[in-house]
């Protein structure tokens, strides 16, 4: 069987954890930061978990993760 190939876009952007969760970045912190609250930017520094549905898909995407 050949082997797979890993999603690049996929790879750059999430991380699975030691225990098999999938984490990303949260979005919203790159521009246009001057009118969002302190609160609301340090809230954005923590990873997201993403949820158990949307992690089967993704690690599809990352067969060697």
């Amino acid at each position: 069987m050949p082997k797979l190939k890993t999603h690049k876009g996929t790879k750059a952007r999430v991380k699975v954890t030691g225990r098999g969760k999938v984490t990303a970045m949260r979005s919203g912190k790159r521009h246009l930061n001057a009118k969002k609250s302190g609160g609301r930017i340090r809230r954005g520094r923590r990873d997201l978990v993403i949820a158990e549905a949307d992690a089967k898909r993704i690690k599809a995407l990352l067969p060697y993760e």
